[in-house]
């Protein structure tokens, strides 16, 4: 797929009096409508490389969720499902009644609960390296979510740094990891703490028995367990793929770009 240039429009959209979604918009208004949305401690930006390596005739919307990038928030509430509203707020300024929802880590599970939210207007939800880590998306105990941001609360950058690590197969370049870690350990606070505390306590298995859209993840092979796979197979599509790391929407846009046009098409 060639890279071609798009005509991008940076938006936003005003939710109540407490929070204001950032947006960039390309592609025409009636095109196939694909809206991304990035993980946690990351920004609309992972994407601008996969836009560009999009088809032309699809309707992009990239969002920065509450408080990452240049969407700014003062709410109290900083769950799955308040950042689903954040993505709703989106398609709805938009005026999209169909479109694909595609969301890398912690976005993953906010595309599950924006096709909760939107059943008839999510047509398909896009997991990219999300939804499989067990360690992460089941819903965890409060002794474990508890001891989880613990470390959080006394080393946040020793924990992100866990979390980089964690997603980084073996050969990762060590300067793209410290790249990775730079820019989430500045994540805003206290909404970066907040929201890795609403993703450890969202009920993933109760979210799922809830979405009627198909869910496809795109998966590094690397990182997913046998486990993962023998529990979530029969109700997730998971793609095993090798196009880096966790974060492979930025060292592989155009691959990333090819699996989300594909996807798109059905």
């Amino acid at each position: 797929m060639t890279e071609t240039s798009r005509n991008k429009k940076h938006l936003g959209v005003q939710r109540g009096d407490h929070t204001t979604i950032r947006y960039t918009a390309s592609g025409p208004a009636g095109g196939p409508a694909l809206a991304l949305i990035h993980g946690w401690a990351c920004d609309r930006g992972d994407f601008d490389a996969v836009t560009n390596h999009l088809p032309k005739n699809h309707r992009v919307l990239a969002i920065d969720l509450a408080e990452h990038g240049e969407s700014r928030s003062t709410r109290a509430l900083w769950t799955m499902e308040e950042f689903a509203r954040d993505v709703a707020a989106v398609l709805e300024a938009e005026s999209v009644n169909k479109a694909v929802v595609a969301g890398h880590s912690l976005g993953g599970a906010v595309a599950v609960e924006v096709g909760k939210l939107l059943p008839d207007t999510v047509s398909r939800v896009v997991a990219l390296d999300a939804l499989h880590y067990l360690s992460l998306f089941p819903a965890m105990s409060d002794e474990q979510v508890e001891a989880m941001l613990r470390l959080f609360r006394e080393d946040f950058a020793a924990g992100v740094r866990g979390l980089v690590e964690g997603g980084s197969p073996a050969g990762t370049d060590p300067a793209l990891k410290e790249t990775y870690f730079e820019k989430m350990v500045a994540v805003r606070q206290p909404a970066g703490l907040r929201s890795i505390e609403g993703l450890m306590r969202w009920d993933m298995d109760a979210a799922l028995r809830e979405t009627k859209q198909p869910i496809t993840v795109f998966a590094i092979r690397d990182l997913v367990t046998q486990e993962a796979i023998d529990r979530y197979g029969d109700r997730l599509d998971i793609v095993l793929i090798e196009l880096g790391s966790h974060h492979f929407p930025v060292e592989a846009p155009e691959g990333t770009a090819k699996l989300l046009a594909d996807v798109g098409t059905d």
